[in-house]
């Protein structure tokens, strides 16, 4: 498919224009059956970053860099040192990129990206590039908004002062490059500013939103040993307040590391010894003290974990260069995001599209950051926000448009959202109907990106183009920089048939390594085990003959509510504390765009499974996990199979339950066990 110039059709039909351009429009298309929803006017294709990048990259790297998006991706993987480069340079990183680009390995793993640069990933995020000083002054960086619509608005040059003010204070209790600092906080504006101080000293931050169990914020940040927390006293979410202090408080014993609090909100903990501070306390430093250092482009970043399938969570460290890099290619080339645009994602700070979000800023766009549900306290809220602040990118998860459909929610009959440019979504497939309801209910003319990529990658394998049409139900392309691929089970690149989505070729984003993992041996089992030197991310997707993705899922036991990954090892272990429960077995069915997680249990003897036990169970899992732990069904059941090793298989009860042949049956050392899962239907509680 082309960098080419394309108009809107609402009825679909494939109208390619030809244009005096220099990147001229070309189509190629196997499959004609399924017409594009939209397609970008000759006029969006021309003001398109990534057409100027295109072009950018043509004239200083490769003359002979033909016209097509597929041209420009396989050149991206051909010359990479050249291609990042240009992303460098184009999108005005901030820093020194030195020289070489890349130190080539045969591993994936031990491949160098930009080994000479130096590089500070909030001086790239916040320090005025473009702007002159008035403008750096009133240029808005930060809306954070709240259940009740009270807004705090924050300048680039407030933004600027603040963080410089809070990385003093972390220097004066000591905090040095390397060290871990962390945050139980919801998404507001003190947590981009706390995480940016964090990343300016060189420190390591990681986060959880506010919804975290104790147990679910102690298993993560327990295995980093943080010296500092940040936190706040109470946000409401569905009208309903939360008291993330609380759980701070409960998990502090666990935390024998912390050294110092610093509370939002003024409340203090009771009963500890240990150093607090308020938020007003620490902005009392003096910002001008402060003295910018510059750290290697693999200088660890943050923290983010997995999903904890097979035990606790595993701790994920990224890092700056590559981080920074990928995403200022996500916003700019991919969304298209510009100077003075005002990006939107629903997102909590314990999932990697709060980091996603927060990069935005390196674009110069202004940030929408809001603090509670996105259905309160009506489901208009969101975009109702959207209209009044003038927002051009929005984003949110696949769920929470699916549940607009499903009420016959109509945006646009209510709101002006005219200056949309591009309409997200992530966390689990966007079903076809919901495409439909976006360009019916939101916007006719916008480029409605279905992103995926994940914890693992802090970033997305394929996404959205500003030059390419929308096809309903398809991701449009490939990530430029990102070899993707379908393989089957022999490792074979396949088309038009659902395989292991993998990236065979290394891009600067992947993980630096996982946290107390020095042979690497949990990184390299964790993608490199299926295939050889090929990162293989467990999604179950398929390329299609228009050249996008469909995503069915993970093809791992990963179970994904609302898009946020939970592994079953989560709830087991709560499940555990119970006597009555012999073991269980956490898996999902696929409803309205979402997942929906079913829990089913094997009782001890002569124990039954009861209303009041279902009802225990769902509150210790909301309390000490999260309220997307919390199974939509829980059901007795006689026994779970299980590998001739004698491990429970939940993909074999998956395959069941959707009606899908497991394969290989013969893997069992129980396939009877199966039949009753064949016959489960929602409804059946009890045996």
């Amino acid at each position: 498919m082309g960098l080419g110039a394309y108009r809107y059709n609402r009825n679909g039909k494939n109208q390619a224009i030809r244009q005096d351009l220099k990147v001229e429009p070309v189509l190629i298309m196997s499959n004609e059956k399924q017409h594009p929803l939209w397609q970008p006017s000759v006029s969006r294709i021309a003001d398109a970053n990534l057409t100027h990048f295109a072009n950018y990259f043509r004239s200083t790297s490769l003359p002979d860099l033909g016209p097509t998006y597929g041209d420009l991706h396989r050149a991206s993987l051909h010359h990479p040192g050249p291609f990042w480069s240009c992303v460098w340079k184009f999108c005005d990183l901030e820093g020194d990129a030195g020289d070489p680009t890349t130190i080539p390995s045969e591993k994936m793993t031990d491949w160098k990206w930009f080994p000479e640069a130096r590089i500070n990933f909030a001086e790239a995020l916040i320090k005025p590039k473009k702007l002159d000083q008035v403008t750096f002054a009133e240029s808005i960086a930060l809306i954070g908004v709240n259940e009740q619509g009270e807004q705090t608005i924050v300048s680039r040059s407030q933004l600027f002062e603040e963080v410089c003010r809070v990385a003093n204070f972390l220097k004066s209790k000591g905090i040095q490059k390397g060290d871990r600092v962390v945050a139980v906080i919801p998404n507001i504006p003190e947590a981009v500013i706390a995480f940016l101080a964090t990343t300016a000293i060189g420190a390591i931050w990681s986060s959880c939103s506010p919804e975290f169990g104790e147990d679910a914020i102690s298993d993560r940040f327990g295995q980093i040993e943080p010296r500092l927390i940040f936190t706040s006293s109470e946000t409401q979410y569905n009208g309903k307040t939360i008291r993330p202090i609380a759980k701070v408080s409960g998990v502090l014993p666990r935390l024998r590391s912390i050294e110092t609090i610093v509370v939002v909100g003024g409340s203090t903990i009771e009963g500890t010894s240990i150093e607090q501070c308020s938020w007003e306390e620490v902005l009392n430093n003096s910002p001008s003290s402060f003295e910018w250092e510059r750290f290697p482009f693999d200088h660890p970043l943050c923290i983010v974990y997995s999903s904890g399938t097979t035990g606790v969570p595993k701790c994920i460290v990224h890092g700056i260069g590559g981080t920074l890099l990928q995403h200022l290619k996500e916003h700019s080339l991919h969304c298209d995001l510009k100077a003075g645009d005002r990006l939107f994602y629903y997102t909590t700070t314990g999932w990697m599209m709060w980091n996603w979000l927060v990069s935005g800023l390196a674009s110069e766009a202004s940030l929408l950051l809001y603090d509670g549900s996105p259905l309160a306290p009506d489901p208009q809220m969101l975009w109702r926000l959207a209209s009044e602040l003038k927002v051009s990118h929005f984003g949110a998860s696949a769920r929470y448009y699916a549940t607009l459909e499903k009420e016959n929610v109509v945006p646009n009959q209510h709101f002006d959202l005219s200056r949309l440019r591009c309409v997200m979504s992530t966390g689990s497939p966007l079903l076809p109907s919901s495409y439909d309801w976006i360009y019916r209910s939101v916007h006719h003319d916008v480029n409605l990106a279905s992103i995926s990529g994940g914890t693992d990658i802090l970033s997305c394998f394929v996404l959205g183009n500003p030059t390419l049409p929308v096809y309903a139900g398809q991701i449009q392309c490939k990530g430029l920089g990102m070899d993707v691929r379908i393989y089957d089970e022999r490792g074979a690149s396949i088309q038009g048939t659902p395989g292991e989505l993998v990236c065979a070729s290394p891009f600067p984003s992947m993980p630096i390594y996982f946290w107390n993992d020095p042979d690497n041996k949990k990184y390299k089992a964790a993608y490199f085990e299926t295939y050889d030197n090929t990162w293989c991310h467990g999604d179950w997707a398929e390329e299609t003959a228009e050249g996008g993705f469909i995503i069915y899922g993970r093809s791992d036991a990963t179970l994904n509510p609302s898009g946020v990954r939970i592994g079953t090892a989560e709830i087991y272990q709560q499940i555990d504390s119970f006597p009555e429960i012999s073991e269980s077995l956490a898996t999902v069915l696929r409803g309205d765009g979402d997942e929906q997680i079913i829990l089913f249990l094997k009782m001890a003897a002569n124990q039954p499974l009861t209303s009041a036990l279902i009802e225990q169970i769902r509150k210790r899992l909301k309390e000490r996990c999260s309220p997307r732990h919390v199974p939509k069904y829980i059901a007795a059941a006689a026994d779970f199979p299980r590998t001739m090793s004698g491990k429970l298989s939940e993909i074999a009860v998956r395959s069941a339950l959707s009606g899908k042949s497991l394969g290989n049956a013969g893997a069992l050392s129980n396939p009877e066990s199966l039949e009753f899962f064949r016959n489960w239907r929602p409804g059946d509680e009890e045996m």
